[in-house]
């Protein structure tokens, strides 16, 4: 079993590329909360996640022999580019099988990086057979993107710093795909401090360890659907869920809405870029999805800002909706002069601000006399949409809200 010792003995590995990333104290967060919340902003690690620490820990353990024979494994991207990194740094060729929708940012960056790419698979347990099948084919050495002791070892070297950064943390939060970065923060977690908590967080779209943990056993997806493809994986590893039973305290799940909000206050309240994976930790907070009481010390890991800069542009438009703050609507107009006008005035009215609109008099779902409206809107909340939607309404318009 993998132990605090094995943790502090890849530290000297992991060091020789990733950086300690910062700890810091988040004010807008804590007055959110009531709770004393300090990120972890392992966003900001070389290749922009925490996937580096594991790679290099098991790429400096490889032999002469299988140094020769070079590498391959299977990722939705942050892995990738971790392994494609410590391998090129090691002088080990490295082949990297990534799902064909992986983010193109993620693809770019791991050829950057000295990784030859591959594309399979709709998902990463596809993208992760075919590398076995490389594997064998290629006599390559597969390096598992969580099981593996080395790499769960590399990824707790992040407890470590968390350790030394905030002694008096009460609860650690962290993301959970396959298990291997909860397994090593955990592992180094409890054998650094005395009375510490560890909670996981999924997806609710993958939500294997959660399942797993609600059943004693590890039970397998038959998909997964989530903006979180960091962690979009459909089962829980066989050699992290042992860890994960024994040593995280908690799993929970967050649906896409609360992180896509939360990635958005990220960016308004701190400035902080991340992907859905890296957002997970810090929406379970902000959802109250376990319990935690006023003033506890809780450090939640921003583990990955790898997002793709479309997806980021469709994820924030989702924020905005859930926070209340972008407002989409059609309605059906009289076509005749001066009706265009009559709404932009009630919107003006509301104090409603127009993104866009688009008016359409070919519609045939719609009389001949008449025109389609469809106005994307800027609004101050819930409280303030509902009124712009209620002042169409009373003008006597009939309203469908799309967003």
């Amino acid at each position: 079993m993998l132990d605090y010792e094995d943790v502090l003995a890849a530290r000297e590995h992991v060091e020789q590329v990733a950086v300690r990333t910062p700890l810091n104290y988040s004010h807008s967060f804590s007055r959110l909360t009531g709770a004393e919340i300090n990120l972890k902003l392992e966003n900001t690690q070389r290749t922009g996640a925490f996937k580096i620490r594991g790679a290099m820990n098991r790429i400096a353990a490889l032999t002469d022999e299988e140094r020769e024979r070079g590498v391959v494994t299977a990722s939705a991207g942050n892995h990738a580019q971790g392994v494609a990194l410590a391998a090129t740094r090691a002088g080990v060729d490295s082949t990297i099988v990534m799902p064909k929708y992986a983010p193109v940012s993620k693809v770019e960056a791991t050829k950057r990086y000295g990784g030859d790419v591959v594309l399979h698979g709709i998902d990463y347990d596809e993208a992760q057979a075919h590398a076995h099948e490389l594997e064998r084919e290629e006599d390559r050495v597969y390096v598992h993107a969580f099981e593996d002791e080395r790499v769960m070892a590399g990824q707790g070297t992040i407890g470590l710093e968390i350790a030394e950064q905030c002694p008096e943390v009460d609860t650690v939060v962290v993301p959970i795909g396959g298990g291997g970065l909860i397994s090593g923060v955990a592992t180094a977690m409890k054998g650094a401090l005395d009375d510490v908590r560890v909670v996981g967080v999924q997806a609710a779209g993958a939500d294997s360890a959660a399942r797993s943990m609600e059943e004693g056993e590890r039970v397998e997806l038959s998909g997964v659907d989530t903006v979180a493809d960091g962690i979009a994986v459909r089962e829980v590893g066989e050699h992290t869920f042992p860890y994960i039973r024994e040593r995280v305290d908690e799993v929970v799940t967050v649906d896409d809405e609360a992180i896509a909000e939360t990635l958005t206050l990220l960016l308004e309240r701190s400035k902080t870029v991340v992907e859905g994976a890296g957002a997970v930790a810090l929406a379970a907070v902000l959802e109250e999805r376990f319990d935690y009481e006023e003033g506890e010390v809780i450090v939640p890991a921003l583990c990955g800002g790898n997002v793709d800069m479309n997806t980021l542009i469709t994820v924030i438009l989702r924020g905005l909706v859930r926070m209340g703050r972008y407002l989409k609507v059609s309605l059906e107009l009289k076509d005749r002069p001066g009706e265009l006008e009559r709404v932009a005035t009630i919107i003006a009215r509301e104090d409603a601000n127009v993104y866009a609109l688009t008016h359409d008099r070919t519609s045939r779902d719609i009389a001949v006399d008449a025109a389609d409206l469809e106005i994307e809107l800027e609004t101050h909340g819930h409280e303030h949409a509902a009124e712009v939607v209620a002042a169409l309404e009373e003008a006597g318009y009939e309203v469908e809200v799309e967003a």
